[in-house]
């Protein structure tokens, strides 16, 4: 079994080594599956011996202490140190995997949020990376294990829901639209195969709305358009096919705000209309978007504390702001081109925006604290990555 174990003090007097030991440990190496595989974990968990007696304590998560306690402890050790919880025991890996630590720590507010970012690389692979916003100077981190048989896909769907993040349909050159659904469990670092969608479907969008994932639109089989969506329910994990006239193919963007889901598509050479619809939840029919909304709207969207925020690359990389009280779009400020490399997304966590461009260019602009010189953005960027890919989609997972 492989051990976790403090380095040795300095002899500098300079401290322990021990940020070492936990950048060797939390660069989602398969260390955690290592405890899958020992046998000898099974025993200590279990409390046997040679004799066979059970230890009464063996069953508690910190011999000594009742297990609320042990958790109420537990439950507030970063996030980043969790790789390490997962390496003293099978019930210490088990309960930092499971429903009951996800939902303690989102109870206590303890929860924190990383961003995940799919890409392609130069061989047109699909690739993921993730990012701990708490420490920028470490960079992206590769995930491994993508699913083989989407790794080469297009128009594949990247959303989140609770801590786990779905890639569903896709198609290839040589391979028409599908229905697979992969899930990666973010506690667990696994992937696994998730129910399929009702439709195969490429180049859909995505939402997350009370609970549930939203696939919208995108091309079916043959090529054929879809003005369908469909739905997916964590307690039956099941999708639900829903059809609407109005759900037009080529979306380009979509965003959730104030409880509905706008979707828009593009402008073309002969025109500058932009066709947009918004969802509404309640009577689930989908209807016009307002003018004023949509006339600003063109490029990445995301929404901070209930404020809509878009990044306008027509141009450089513009941030716009939509004040709805006015019902007109604000320019918030310029992004130094010398950080950004467009297309970028956008990705919220707390009051930042992550603006993550090819290559994972990541810059942090706080809007509580928005302030510029010379019309551009202050804002922080993180070192430069060696990669050169493209940046398809980045969500936030909190744990």
């Amino acid at each position: 079994m492989q051990s976790c174990k403090a380095a040795p003090s300095n002899s500098q007097g300079t401290g322990t080594n021990t940020e070492q030991v936990y950048s060797e440990l939390e660069n989602f190496v398969e260390i955690e599956y290592s405890l899958d595989n020992d046998q000898s974990v099974d025993a200590e968990d279990s409390g046997l011996g040679d004799n066979c007696e059970v230890n009464p304590e063996a069953s508690r998560l910190i011999p000594g202490l009742p297990d609320d306690i042990a958790l109420f402890c537990l439950a507030r050790v970063p996030r980043r140190h969790h790789v390490l919880l997962k390496c003293v025991s099978r019930k210490w890996r088990d309960l930092v995997s499971g429903e009951e630590w996800y939902s303690y720590r989102k109870k206590h507010d303890l929860q924190e949020s990383w961003i995940y970012a799919l890409g392609r690389d130069k061989s047109e692979q699909l690739c993921c990376y993730v990012l701990d916003p708490t420490r920028l100077k470490r960079g992206w981190k590769p995930i491994l294990g993508l699913p083989h048989r989407c790794i080469r896909r297009k128009g594949v769907g990247f959303e989140v829901l609770g801590k786990k993040l779905f890639l569903f349909g896709g198609c290839g050159w040589i391979e028409d639209a599908t229905n697979e659904v992969y899930c990666y469990d973010a506690a667990m670092n696994k992937w696994n195969q998730a129910t399929s969608l009702v439709v195969p479907r490429c180049y859909c969008v995505s939402e997350v709305l009370d609970e549930k994932i939203y696939a919208i639109g995108g091309i079916g089989p043959n090529s054929n358009n879809l003005p369908s969506w469909e739905t997916y329910n964590t307690e039956t994990t099941s999708w639900t096919l829903h059809e609407n006239p109005n759900i037009f193919p080529d979306i380009e963007d979509s965003v959730v705000l104030g409880g509905k889901i706008y979707i828009r598509g593009g402008s073309s050479p002969l025109s500058s209309l932009v066709s947009a619809f918004v969802y509404e939840p309640s009577s689930n029919t989908w209807q016009l978007a307002a003018s004023e909304l949509v006339s600003g709207w063109y490029g990445p969207a995301v929404v901070v504390d209930g404020t809509l925020y878009v990044l306008d690359q027509s141009s450089g990389t513009r941030l716009m702001m939509w004040q709805k009280d006015i019902r007109e779009w604000v320019a918030v400020g310029r992004l130094s081109p010398l950080l950004t490399k467009p297309p970028c997304r956008l990705v919220a966590v707390g009051n930042n925006i992550f603006i993550i461009g090819k290559g994972l260019s990541t810059v942090v602009f706080n809007v509580e604290n928005a302030r510029n010189m010379d019309g551009v953005l202050l804002s922080t960027s993180i070192p430069k990555s060696i990669s050169d890919d493209d940046v398809i989609s980045c969500k936030a997972i909190t744990i």
